[in-house]
């Protein structure tokens, strides 16, 4: 908490922010004229928000962009603020379960730019982590909207209070504890539009780090990105603590 809290004590850092929350994934050069300041200046201060874990450098090719993490924001929202507040969630995200024989292609991701990038660490163990990711009776305990999931095939839908379906997750593809691409058919409004989602799981001694690439993210669309930091808050909750954790929604 404290790295966070000095990343955001200095307005250039800040200004990085802000420029990365008009458009993600943003490269050196794109946020040195966004800056008006030296590469290595605007490298000093990414390297602060790095450590932080306010943004995430994703390396496509021969180029490294930058994306705005929301999650450790969404931490002291759900640590302080969000108790004193009641308000309706307007956001959606996913879990699903599936199984799958492994023939299907993987998205295009050593070259193709994601959307949007979100990063966290989890103490639990990469079998906890799996299973949480693919279970559907574990979504109750830190999905933010969704009051249950239910699996046909390859494909979790997600159903919010009240029975209405909200979301659908079909498993693309899995690579067993560390990876699972999923197409994202959202329901939460009229005419929208499917993307593409991976769940990336690697184990760092007694953690696990989740990070959760968002791909062709429709225009109308955008604000995903505050469903995902919700749900991961939920779901790293839940995971080291073993207290369901819905933020944004209904407490379970």
């Amino acid at each position: 908490m404290d790295a966070l809290f000095k990343a955001l004590n200095d307005a250039t850092r800040r200004a990085l922010l802000d420029a990365l929350s008009q458009k993600d994934g943003q490269s050196l050069q794109e946020l040195e004229q966004a800056a008006d300041m030296t590469r290595f200046g605007v490298m000093k201060h990414l390297k602060v928000l790095e450590e932080a874990g306010l943004v995430v450098p994703v390396k496509k090719g021969r180029f490294k962009y930058h994306y705005l993490n929301a999650v450790p924001l969404q931490q002291v929202i759900d640590r302080w603020i969000d108790p004193l507040l009641a308000k309706p969630a307007a956001r959606a995200v996913l879990d699903l379960k599936a199984k799958l024989e492994g023939s299907a292609p993987m998205l295009d991701t050593t070259s193709a730019k994601p959307d949007f990038v979100s990063q966290t660490y989890i103490k639990c163990s990469q079998d906890a982590l799996w299973d949480a990711l693919r279970n559907p009776d574990a979504v109750p305990h830190f999905h933010f909207m969704a009051e249950r999931a239910e699996r046909t095939g390859q494909t979790m839908t997600y159903f919010v209070p009240g029975g209405h379906k909200m979301l659908e997750m079909e498993n693309t593809l899995e690579v067993p504890k560390s990876r699972i691409e999923m197409r994202f058919q959202p329901y939460w409004a009229p005419d929208m539009a499917p993307s593409e989602a991976v769940y990336l799981i690697e184990v760092e001694g007694d953690h696990c780090k989740l990070t959760i690439e968002h791909y062709d993210v429709p225009a109308g669309q955008e604000g995903v990105g505050d469903g995902w930091a919700r749900m991961v808050s939920g779901l790293k909750t839940w995971l080291e603590t073993g207290q369901s954790a819905r933020f944004g929604g209904m407490q379970g």
